[in-house]
């Protein structure tokens, strides 16, 4: 797994004005837990935007007035209006113990179920691993060569070396759906992220505009 490098400076105070000051001046209020002690700390923005803005997971050595520590991104905070991040927490690493993460999925090969019309749908974007540092993959590639309509790949099927998948083995990773199935899955999800969107523009607007539809399914079943 990468490493990518991010240098920031070590927080003499804290607090919400503190924190405010921090954003204002471009900077991102962080925190690492370490093994005995935590470190607040901040970093510029942009210092962030390999880290945030990719698909693959990362390791991170943070550089903090020349004292370095290794570490991983456990929680990342946004502004729900203009995305800019917030707030960081990393949790410190090290060579004789094991981490969890956030790994990416990586599908490859063409399925036999979508060479027969269907539709390949990936469920699952990131799996949690456990594993040393050093073994830990930049993603999880799954090969889907095999995968036939109605079939499906759960984290059970899953093995890779040196590291532990901590999802429940029924979680459905990536499955094969028919084109008919897959267009009703994407409905849904435009639907859900319709009525977040709404809801975090309109606060009380959002669940009143989330009313009208929940009675348009109810007339709808009754008709049905």
């Amino acid at each position: 797994m990468k490493t990518i490098e991010i240098k920031g400076s070590k927080r003499k105070e804290l607090g919400k004005k503190s924190s405010r000051k921090t954003r204002k001046a471009g900077n991102v209020p962080c925190v690492i837990y370490g093994k005995e002690t935590n470190i607040h700390f901040e970093a510029h923005e942009n210092t962030f935007k390999n880290l945030v803005y990719t698909h693959e997971a990362h390791l991170v050595k943070l550089d903090l007035e020349g004292e370095i520590f290794n570490a991983v991104l456990q929680d990342m905070q946004f502004h729900p209006v203009t995305d800019k991040i917030i707030h960081a927490d990393f949790i410190q690493i090290f060579d004789n113990k094991p981490i969890t993460i956030d790994v990416p999925v990586t599908v490859t090969g063409d399925a036999e179920g979508v060479k027969a019309g269907g539709k390949l749908i990936v469920k699952r974007r990131h799996l949690k691993v456990k594993g040393f540092a050093n073994d830990l993959p930049e993603d999880l590639i799954i090969d889907v060569t095999n995968l036939k309509i109605h079939h499906s790949i759960k984290v059970g099927e899953l093995a890779f070396d040196k590291i532990e998948l901590l999802d429940p083995k029924i979680t459905t990773v990536v499955s094969v759906a028919t084109s008919r199935v897959a267009l009703k899955t994407e409905e849904e999800e435009a639907a859900e992220a319709a009525a977040a969107l709404a809801a975090v523009e309109g606060g009380e607007g959002g669940e009143a505009a989330a009313a009208p539809a929940e009675e348009k399914g109810k007339e709808k079943e009754k008709k049905g």
